[in-house]
């Protein structure tokens, strides 16, 4: 198993990087606990162009600028006051472009993942969601800025890479307010895995 190295994520293509984290390991180290998950849905979000992104319109705040970092940092936001939703950096300085992650099918530390989400057996609900796979992972804002080429948190190649047949697209969740870039398929997912979450409309 071999962790990405920094020029995975330094790269201009947001799309074509996200369709490469399919299949990857999500890996955290956090609290002496080790917990893993295969990717198996993202969603692409392409800088100041995007009016999905945070960073649309070159927004800077407090929340949004770890995104203007170089690429191959953890970008981990508060969503309704409930959920912590992971992405992944990428690009260069001043180019806002990340990936949420959307879902991971449970590798390693499954009874870790049951504990910190009080769940009493595994079901498909453990890590299917950008909220749920952060809880089970450990995963909070006090991982905003965290760099992915250290240990506590990173993504990892085992080997394992989906085929194109595999690999689905189509419009993100829960972005309507983006108008019609509502519509730009810059959601990826594997096809027919049990952990991927809800269809759009």
């Amino acid at each position: 198993m071999e962790q990405l190295p920094l020029e995975f994520y330094t790269r201009n293509d947001v799309l074509q990087i996200a369709r490469e984290l399919l299949g990857k390991l999500l890996v955290t180290n956090l609290d002496r606990k080790t917990t893993s998950g295969r990717i198996v849905e993202v969603e692409a979000y392409n800088g100041i162009v995007d009016k999905a992104s945070h960073a649309f319109g070159n927004r800077r705040t407090n929340r949004t600028e770890t995104m203007y970092a170089e690429g191959g940092v953890a970008y981990v936001y508060l969503c309704y006051g409930i959920h912590h939703l992971f992405n992944v950096v990428t690009n260069k300085n001043n180019n806002p472009h990340a990936i949420l992650i959307r879902a991971l099918e449970p590798v390693t530390g499954i009874e870790t993942m049951l504990k910190r989400t009080g769940k009493k057996k595994l079901d498909f609900s453990l890590t299917r969601g950008p909220g749920n796979l952060s809880k089970a992972l450990g995963l909070s804002t006090l991982q905003n800025g965290f760099k992915l080429t250290d240990k506590a948190i990173y993504i990892a190649d085992d080997g394992i890479a989906f085929t194109k047949r595999e690999i689905m697209s189509s419009p993100r969740i829960g972005v309507e307010y983006a108008g019609e870039d509502a519509l730009l398929p810059y959601r990826f997912y594997k096809k027919e895995n049990p952990y991927v979450s809800g269809k759009p409309k």
